[in-house]
């Protein structure tokens, strides 16, 4: 073989690799590109399925708000009433109650 006919074969084996590297940049660029649209597809179809859910979630929660009658609030006639009672009695309580 001449020296022209291996230059010309290393050049043509380059050209064909370079091509096989395109086609399969171009390959995986697309396969990227639909996994993120998947993605993304799949990210709203749940999105849209958790809106939904929370939002019969919250009516039915209004649903059954309007059939609980509401709480009845005590009124509070002076200050002293609106304090919160202590849980244990008092030491002049007990002074007084040991005392018979």
């Amino acid at each position: 073989m001449s020296n022209q006919t291996i230059a010309r074969e290393q050049a043509e084996s380059r050209f064909k690799k370079q091509e096989r590297l395109a086609e399969e940049g171009s390959k995986a660029m697309a396969e990227y590109e639909a996994a993120g649209r998947a993605t993304r597809e799949k990210t709203a179809r749940l999105r849209l399925l958790r809106l939904a859910h929370e939002a019969a979630k919250a009516q039915q929660q209004a649903a059954q708000q309007q059939d609980k009658p509401a709480p009845k609030v005590p009124k509070a006639s002076s200050a002293r009433s609106r304090a919160t009672p202590s849980p244990r009695p008092s030491r002049k309580s007990k002074a007084l109650s040991a005392k018979p």
